[in-house]
């Protein structure tokens, strides 16, 4: 098969790799026919997560076919179409079992794409598929489908969730790439009274308004300010960080009011100062996180019913074989305009792969 392989800081190629085979009971292995990229995929190419090792194949979002189970597979077979998630979760440890799998203890957890081989190739394999995969309904589409695989999910618990979005609140997203554009969308299931979008590009702030976001402004043109006009002063009830540098996150730490949250999704490469002199006394809370997917079914039970604006985040498509070019593309985004970028496959009949 081929696949997308990181081979250190700055270094990747799309090449020849051996089909993935079945190595415990509990695996499935994938045909991909969707796959996107992620943010969390650049910090990669750039170093950000020394976890990584050379020689790994990218990715943890995908939507596909069973081709194999393992003998200790129940809820999907061969033929199904499914969701591969983000995560990947055990479901016997003690994360697992109060639904934390994003921390699972039993060899889950996000392994996808940083500690065993991902999605972005022609097969993949599925560790605790039972878990781990999502059969799908006729009525979503590859393309909205793949969406739920990581940003949808991430924006809505990490962002929304962990930050407690309520009614009437004045919500803040800092970072307009698709995890902030996703936490804009799933904000709004909360009527909060008014969310404020801040970005550095126009096109994506422009994303953001149709997506639902009362307000927008310009990073470099003092968005604290804009958000103490629009409350009186008081600041904003939840920030969202969707960047992941220290920057943003700082800018966050200044926006949200006493009693406020800060809900941090941005994966972090660099530290960040937390400036304990000026937040001590404000009762702020601030979350991170990473996802743990408990909430996908229901974002997928609300695809299917049209209740989420899946597709309007995706700009680019390509061919799998284009993956060198879609990671350019996604990379620029400032000069291309790229939000999520999806890429298909052409099919295959079979793979070598044998039962355990």
């Amino acid at each position: 098969m081929k696949g997308y392989v990181f081979h250190g800081p700055g270094r990747s190629a799309w090449e020849n790799l051996p089909d993935p085979d079945l190595k415990d009971p509990t695996d499935a292995v994938v045909r991909v026919d969707a796959v996107t990229i992620c943010g969390t995929d650049l910090h990669i190419l750039k170093g950000d997560v020394p976890e990584v090792r050379p020689g790994t194949v990218l990715g943890h979002e995908a939507v596909g076919e069973i081709v194999e189970v393992g003998t200790d597979v129940r809820t999907v077979r061969p033929g199904d179409r499914v969701l591969v998630s983000c995560i990947t979760a055990c479901g016997r440890c003690r994360y697992c079992r109060e639904g934390v799998y994003g921390q699972c203890l039993g060899g889950g957890g996000w392994i996808l794409g940083h500690l065993i081989d991902g999605t972005q190739a022609e097969y993949v394999r599925v560790p605790f598929a039972d878990l781990s995969v999502h059969p799908l309904p006729g009525a979503v589409t590859d393309e909205d489908a793949v969406l739920l695989a990581d940003i949808f999910p991430t924006a809505y618990e990490v962002g929304v969730l962990n930050g407690r979005v309520r009614p009437g609140d004045t919500v803040v997203v800092v970072g307009a790439g698709p995890i902030g554009l996703a936490a804009v969308a799933t904000a709004r299931l909360f009527a909060p009274e008014r969310i404020i979008v801040v970005d550095l590009a126009a096109a994506r702030l422009e994303a953001a308004r149709k997506l639902g976001a009362e307000a927008v402004a310009d990073a470099r043109e003092t968005p604290e300010q804009l958000v103490a006009d629009l409350t009186g002063g008081l600041g904003a009830d939840v920030v969202i960080e969707a960047v992941g540098v220290p920057e943003t996150f700082e800018m966050c730490t200044r926006m949200v009011r006493p009693g406020g949250h800060v809900a941090n999704i941005g994966v972090h490469g660099k530290p960040a100062s937390l400036h304990l002199e000026d937040l001590w006394i404000k009762n702020v809370t601030i979350t991170t996180g990473l996802v743990d997917t408990h909430s996908t079914p229901t974002l997928l039970r609300m695809a299917a019913s049209g209740r989420l604006p899946t597709s309007q985040l995706v700009t680019h498509t390509f061919p799998l074989d284009r993956m060198e070019e879609a990671y350019e593309v996604f990379a620029g985004a400032a000069a291309t305009g790229a939000l999520k970028v999806v890429l298909g496959g052409p099919r295959h009949d079979v793979v070598a792969a044998d039962t355990v």
